[in-house]
């Protein structure tokens, strides 16, 4: 596929050019026949009317017939095999800026989603991918038709020099009349590919929360708004229809206007015996093929206002870089190493699991996100700075996993093993890690089952476990998991916390949570407040010696004494891990006062687990 230019447009087309120079090149050439089929009969149609009507030959007359529908057959047949090859054309250009924004995208990652809406992202790949890949037609029919106009002013120069001026004054006097309204369509494409993308984004984002919609009843007060946003949406379409109207009907007029004049002046020359009837005929005829090749011409015109604005748009999203803080020279460590945040004071051992509880979920966040190489920052990954280390090294080894780590569609078997390496026994472990067994035996072909885009046929519980199933069977020497058990109940939470620990037993594992269960299993707890952490040790430890600790994590129970609070902490007795297709996610009240007289941080209503 190669590496598109994206200095310019202009550039960015050539380089899809290049992509098909064969294929192009078949284009251009077929359009070039067709156009020169269509120059031919008006002179055939001459002959036939002065060597066969006029001189009363029937054998001249039945030839240049003839040869007349000959030409028409292999016309018709021109005209088939150019749209064919253009249309190959603009499909295989389509299929090149999916493709290439797709691997953007996936080798930028969290900048290009930072700077650009998901409805954006969405349009481009389902419209503007189109329209871009109209824009060349001007290799084919457009080629074609600028030769049409070159012929036909030759040809008309050759039945009398004033026709030939007429049509060579009349082609820029109808460019100088179609620019102002091509420039006003092209500012009100822009105004409507912009709504366009605000109103998909909206859509995305009602379709993915829905479930939270209803359970905050916020659904109508989002539809409304919907609604307003689509209702502009029409507003600027009719906008934009009125001036495309204007466009295409002037644009229609211009050439009827030509064949209107010249045929006029035909009329006079034939009347003035300057021209035969069999000229003045195929005068006609070519001022009327000439229609053609114009409104080719007006459709590129057309289609590269709107390509244009399309191409602005991919262009931008693929000049987005990755975050390079270096230039990745200082090799990464050979081997396991620890990860340090010195702006916050985290360090991430090997071969322990470490729990960052914190005040601020922001602050946790962002200090996942240093961790993780996503952010420029002074941490070090085994005493190597990492901004200096290659981004790709870092991706392969380093694994941050949230709540909102995309889920895309496939069988739960390609959604969890994502590289397809692994083979079942270890898939199986994976969701044993997770508690998510559950959720491949509650779909009807288990781990065959199809999934859809983001696991929207799963509840809020069952993804969050499904993408835990995945961080871990990627096995990175580095896990960094934010938050991964906050939509499970509790007693589900306390074996996800155990089997995470063993199966994790060789690597760095980092899990950001507030969840007293969890902290209760790692081998060390670190207590954030203001970005800082302010102590560490076992969650017996902090339970015991930190009130600030004590107070965010027990939420208050027993804090006259820390020594009882710290049963609290303990896994309640419950049902089995995963029991029924529910797996325990602490969607209802059970699940909720299984955390220890409300140990456990505050949910949403509907056990999404959103912050």
């Amino acid at each position: 596929m190669g590496t598109p230019d994206t200095r310019g447009p202009v550039r960015f087309l050539w380089w899809l050019v290049r992509a098909q120079p064969g294929r192009v090149a078949l284009g251009s050439f077929w359009g070039i026949v067709w156009m020169v089929g269509l120059l031919v009969p008006p002179y055939l149609l001459s002959q036939a009317v002065d060597e066969g009507l006029r001189a009363g030959d029937r054998a001249a007359l039945l030839g240049w017939t003839g040869v007349f529908a000959g030409v028409l057959v292999f016309t018709a047949l021109a005209s088939i095999l150019r749209h064919r090859t253009m249309a190959m054309v603009r499909a295989h250009a389509s299929l090149h800026c999916t493709r290439v924004l797709a691997r953007h995208a996936a080798l930028v990652g969290a900048p290009l989603s930072r700077g650009t809406s998901s409805g954006d992202l969405s349009v481009v790949q389902s419209a503007d991918a189109g329209r871009i890949s109209q824009i060349l037609t001007l290799f084919g029919p457009g080629i074609g038709s600028v030769l049409g106009c070159v012929g036909v002013v030759v040809i008309l120069w050759g039945f009398a020099p004033v026709l030939a001026v007429v049509v060579l004054l009349g082609l820029p006097v109808t460019a100088l009349v179609l620019a102002p309204l091509l420039r006003r369509m092209h500012d009100r494409q822009n105004t409507y590919r912009d709504r366009e993308g605000e109103v998909t984004t909206l859509a995305a984002d009602i379709v993915s929360g829905l479930r939270v919609l209803c359970g905050i009843g916020g659904k109508e007060r989002f539809a409304r708004r919907y609604r307003e946003r689509s209702g502009g949406l029409v507003r600027d379409g009719y906008r934009l229809g009125a001036v495309t109207s204007w466009f295409e009907e002037v644009s229609q007029c211009a050439p009827l206007v030509f064949t209107a004049v010249v045929t006029w002046i035909a009329a006079r020359l034939a009347v003035s015996g300057e021209l035969t009837v069999g000229e003045t005929v195929a005068v006609y005829g070519y001022v009327a093929v000439l229609v053609v090749p114009v409104f080719q011409l007006v459709e590129v015109a057309t289609d590269f206002s709107a390509g244009h604005v399309s191409l602005t748009r991919l262009l931008a999203l693929l000049r987005t870089g990755p975050d390079r803080y270096g230039g990745g020279e200082v090799p990464p460590p050979p081997g396991p190493g620890e990860l340090a945040d010195p702006e916050s004071g985290v360090r991430v051992p090997t071969g322990a699991l470490t729990a960052l509880v914190g005040a601020d979920p922001d602050a946790s966040a962002l200090v996942a996100d240093r961790l993780g190489g996503y952010v420029d920052s002074a941490a070090t990954w085994g005493g190597v700075p990492l901004r200096e280390v290659d981004p790709a090294v870092v991706r392969e080894r380093i694994l941050v996993s949230d709540n909102d780590a995309y889920l895309f569609a496939g069988t739960l078997r390609e959604v969890v093993d994502v590289h397809g390496g692994r083979d079942e026994v270890e898939v199986d472990l994976a969701l044993h890690t997770a508690a998510a067994t559950d959720v491949a035996e509650a779909l009807p072909d288990g781990l065959d089952s199809a999934v859809e885009t983001q696991g929207r046929d799963l509840s809020g519980g069952q993804r969050q476990r499904v993408r835990l199933a995945r961080a871990v069977l990627a096995d990175p020497e580095v896990l960094i998991l934010v938050e991964p058990t906050s939509a499970v109940d509790a007693h589900t939470e306390a074996a996800i916390a155990e089997r995470l620990r063993a199966e994790r037993r060789g690597g760095a594992t980092l899990v950001v949570t507030s969840s007293p269960l969890v902290a209760d299993r790692a081998d060390r707890v670190l207590f954030l407040v203001g970005g800082r952490v302010v102590a560490e040790g076992t969650h017996a430890e902090l339970v015991a010696e930190c009130a600030g600790y004590r107070a965010l994590v027990l939420r208050g129970a027993d804090e006259e004494d820390p020594r009882n609070a710290v049963r609290h902490t303990a896994a309640p007795p419950g049902p089995a891990v995963g029991a029924g297709a529910g797996g325990g996610e602490g969607s209802g009240a059970d699940g909720h006062a299984a955390a220890a007289d409300g140990a456990r941080p505050e949910r949403l209503p509907d056990g999404e687990g959103e912050r």
